[in-house]
């Protein structure tokens, strides 16, 4: 019984321990990303690769500056403001920038101003 105690205890910790780090996982689900696509006012057309790269230009942003509007305000406007064009700076993109236009350009449904 002892035994048995015991190895219900772990369990118990385990699990205690677990879910929680698993519940945290941030979440990358199309729809979610697909409703931020209209929600950030992209008229373009939904790319899901392409909308990841630039998301993931904002959150490196993000994260090396640790600034808790970036995020948001990198993508603001379908990745047209100037703090999108920073953060290009800011992570030493400037010699992709032509394939990043082209990107906006895809997504927004006209011309980036970069």
């Amino acid at each position: 019984i002892n035994m048995c105690s015991k190895n219900l205890f772990l369990s118990l910790a385990l699990i205690l321990v677990l879910v929680p780090m698993i519940v945290s996982f941030p979440r990358h689900h199309t729809l979610s990303k697909r409703s931020s696509f209209f929600d950030i006012e992209c008229k373009g057309v939904f790319n899901k690769s392409i909308f990841f790269r630039l998301d993931r230009i904002c959150e490196d942003c993000y994260s090396l500056f640790r600034e808790p509007q970036l995020h948001s305000l990198c993508k603001k406007r379908c990745f047209t403001t100037d703090y999108f064009k920073g953060c290009l700076d800011a992570l030493q993109l400037t010699d992709e920038q032509e394939i990043i236009k082209t990107y906006v350009k895809a997504i927004n449904g006209a011309e980036p101003i970069l």
